[in-house]
């Protein structure tokens, strides 16, 4: 069976090359790599495969599912937790098996916000570039002490509550808001409304996923309500924040800092040097200005732990599809 996997990194290579000969070297899958991402444009690379792997910022629009289904192509294989970029209900009309990977490592992405928190309190970011120019004042460089201070997590699954315990740890008290509570997080925290999340958080940190219920989350309004100064994280997904919203709270100080590792037109961006070229978004352009921003390509899963675990549950949903079993992590095209 051939699986042709779009936005592929030589990382992904390595890691699916690996899982691919420890564990199914007689299954017959061969795996070619496409470095471009899915799109209308792309998807002619499928042609000749019975299955398509996709990552975040793949287009699985209704369009492309069907010039899809007719190379002939059954299984779309998500190697990402979200699964907002692809039409569900053309998928499931067209008769397509469609999973995904529903946890990997929450403690990667946990981890990497925490990272981006103490990064931007105590300015390590800025303090590495004045050293190595020989500056060693501390003026400008001003943090608070985490421990004592009230932080709110939007979102308390597997990622919330790994970074609930870290938190934790450092003597923060957490607040937590999510429709689905859990006793595990309601160990750690609080559980709260989210005006009052917002009203009383000296740092806010998203972990929820993207629907049409949390599309812009953080918007003016809610911004509006942020205790003043506050740090809003974002390690989640782009368009959960208004962009253009976060940029007038930075300005007018309701904000005082922004770190996200996540950004609503990122497809363009993230994922790609970009290094030699003039980069037009001029939102992105304007972000970067801020000397209280911290912005990461989409690098908060990215742990060799992850990465493994990725490419385990991929292909133990491929060899799924391909046997006839069912699969705990289908979306689609699965009873």
């Amino acid at each position: 069976m051939k699986i042709v996997m779009f936005s592929a990194q030589p990382y992904d290579e390595r890691s699916f090359d690996e899982v691919l000969q420890r564990d199914y070297a007689s299954r017959g899958f061969e795996l070619v790599y496409q470095k471009a991402a899915l799109s209308a444009q792309t998807v002619a690379l499928a042609q000749g495969g019975e299955a398509v792997c996709a990552f975040v910022n793949d287009q699985l629009d209704a369009a492309v599912l069907e010039t899809l289904h007719g190379y002939g192509v059954r299984a779309i294989l998500l190697r990402c937790a979200g699964f907002n970029h692809i039409d569900l209900e053309a998928a499931r009309s067209l008769g397509l098996f469609v999973a995904r990977v529903p946890a990997y490592s929450p403690e990667a992405v946990a981890e990497h916000t925490i990272a981006l928190i103490l990064t931007l309190n105590r300015h390590t970011h800025r303090a590495y570039n004045r050293v190595r120019e020989g500056n060693f004042m501390l003026d400008g460089l001003l943090g608070f002490n985490l421990h004592g201070k009230t932080v709110g997590l939007i979102g308390t699954g597997q990622i919330g509550l790994a970074t609930a315990r870290i938190l934790k740890g450092f003597g923060c008290r957490v607040l937590g808001h999510d429709p689905y509570r859990t006793a595990e997080f309601a160990a750690l925290g609080d559980y709260v409304e989210l005006d009052v999340l917002l009203a009383e958080s000296d740092v806010v940190s998203l972990h929820c996923p993207l629907s049409e219920a949390t599309w812009h989350l953080i918007d003016a309004a809610r911004l509006a309500r942020i205790k003043r100064g506050a740090m809003l994280v974002n390690t989640s997904r782009g368009a959960l924040i208004d962009t253009h919203a976060v940029i007038a709270a930075l300005k007018s100080r309701r904000l005082s800092a922004l770190a996200i590792d996540v950004y609503e037109q990122e497809s363009q961006l993230f994922f790609h040097d970009r290094s030699s070229d003039i980069i037009d978004d001029d939102v992105f352009t304007r972000l970067m200005t801020f000397p209280n921003v911290i912005v990461t390509g989409h690098q908060g899963f990215f742990t060799a732990e992850a990465l493994r675990e990725i490419a385990e549950t991929t292909l133990r949903n491929l060899d799924c599809y391909a046997s006839g079993r069912a699969c705990g992590n289908a979306l689609a095209g699965d009873g």
